[in-house]
């Protein structure tokens, strides 16, 4: 039994980490571009935020285990099959590329306007001022969001168990509900808390050096 709980969680790490990392690749630059044209942005354009904001909510909306479902044919001809570690963390790093978005803009507008102002009277264009204001000076609360979003891809994952995603939450199901194993199920629990945690503890500590 310690070699299924070693290899569920091990599927675990990979559909969080390898989500998280393609959510930030995918959800940060479509965040820089929410914030960019929104109002409060550097060349707001309602063309643009209006449309791309309404996709970003709607999409989100979607609860994560129908949004799987969905997927299912985009995941089939992605990576040739919907079963698995590996096609589990197509909709996962969707679902975090939508929240990680939010979270860049949600960031980016706590940036004081003033810096802004400051990086347009010495003439520097607005990707400059976004990449070397911007950016850095809202690491803290970007941080803070992305370890948020990382909580809940651990959820998440549980879920992606119910569609032969595997993982801990796929252990759960076939061992543990299935054969009325209640001690597996509980340490499966435990197992999740203490991971959920030391997220939150590392996030938390990250987060914290870039605060002044």
């Amino acid at each position: 039994m310690s070699d299924l709980l070693f290899k569920a969680f091990y599927e675990t790490l990979l559909m969080v980490f390898g989500s998280t990392g393609i959510g930030i690749a995918l959800g940060l630059p479509l965040g820089v571009i929410l914030y960019n044209t929104s109002e409060h942005g550097l060349q707001p354009s309602q063309k643009i935020y209006s449309p791309l904001s309404f996709l970003v909510n709607g999409a989100r909306s979607i609860p994560y285990i129908i949004l799987t479902i969905l997927l299912i044919p985009f995941t089939r001809h992605l990576i040739g099959t919907s079963i698995g570690t590996g096609s589990a963390i197509v909709p996962l790093s969707i679902a975090a590329a939508l929240l990680i978005a939010r979270c860049t803009e949600d960031a980016l507008q706590s940036v004081p306007k003033g810096l802004s102002e400051v990086g347009i009277s010495l003439g520097a264009s607005p990707f400059e001022i976004i990449r070397k204001i911007l950016l850095p000076e809202s690491m803290a609360p970007l941080i803070a969001g992305i370890t948020t979003v990382m909580i809940n891809l651990v959820g998440y994952s549980a879920m992606a168990g119910t569609v032969g995603g595997g993982g801990l939450g796929d252990l759960a199901i076939r061992y543990g509900y299935q054969r009325y194993d209640t001690l597996l199920v509980v340490l499966i629990v435990a197992i999740l808390i203490i991971f959920v945690q030391g997220i939150q503890m590392a996030g938390q500590r990250c987060a914290n050096r870039y605060r002044r």
